[in-house]
């Protein structure tokens, strides 16, 4: 997706639907996606540098090794404002996310992250 990158460590048919995980990476200075909301919860943990995470208006930095919980329902996004690569582990308490990438992607292709600064 360009600068920005995800790969699904566990999916609906890995773990019978009940939860998925996938690691995100964005490179230096782009912005992620735009606010959106799911029904599922996800938990966050940051893997290597630092994401500006946005959960309902409310702006912070979350550096390697923080953990981000966002409860269902929020309006959420991220981005990489650093000059250095960042990473983030995620973990939706339901599957499904992984079926909707091909259209994320497909999304990021027409519509390339930009400068998050």
């Amino acid at each position: 997706m360009g600068r920005i990158s995800s790969i699904f460590k566990a999916d609906g048919d890995e773990t019978a639907g009940t939860f998925s995980v996938s690691e995100w990476w964005l490179e230096a200075n782009t912005k992620g996606p735009s606010a959106h909301s799911h029904d599922d919860d996800h938990a966050w943990y940051v893997i290597d540098g630092t994401m500006s995470v946005e959960i309902d208006d409310q702006r912070f930095e979350a550096s390697k090794g923080a953990f981000i919980l966002i409860p269902g329902g929020s309006v959420h996004t991220f981005e990489n404002r650093t000059r250095h690569r960042a990473g983030i582990l995620s973990f939706n308490n339901s599957a499904g996310f992984e079926e909707k990438m091909a259209g994320i992607s497909e999304w990021f292709s027409r519509n390339p992250a930009g400068d998050a600064v």
